[in-house]
């Protein structure tokens, strides 16, 4: 049965304290994020690693206590499906242009 936190085949609590660990870690530091464009005034594009591997991650912010946070509206992807967005993006444009 699928359970939030988990992998596909593993069982016992045991395997979730130190991935958890590893990445808040690792999300908490922010020095390696490459800030590519603002989209808006919240909105974000950046490169970044996560988890040892890099992300192009697109994500809304949120100011607290004067900072700024990134939100949970977003979409992190991997290398290879960047890719595949990236090879589609003529498609894409066209497709834009068909319905204005």
């Amino acid at each position: 049965m699928w359970r939030k936190g988990k992998k596909r085949g593993e069982s016992g609590e045991a395997d979730l304290g130190p991935a958890a660990k590893l990445a808040k870690t690792e999300s908490d530091d922010s020095s390696g994020d490459i800030v590519v464009c603002e989209l808006s005034k919240n909105r974000r594009v950046k490169v970044r690693n996560w988890q040892g591997k890099i992300v192009v991650d697109i994500r809304e912010y949120y100011v607290k206590d004067l900072k700024e946070l990134p939100g949970k509206k977003g979409i992190s992807l991997p290398l290879d499906q960047w890719e595949i967005l990236r090879d589609h993006i003529a498609e894409i444009n066209e497709a834009v242009k068909g319905n204005a």
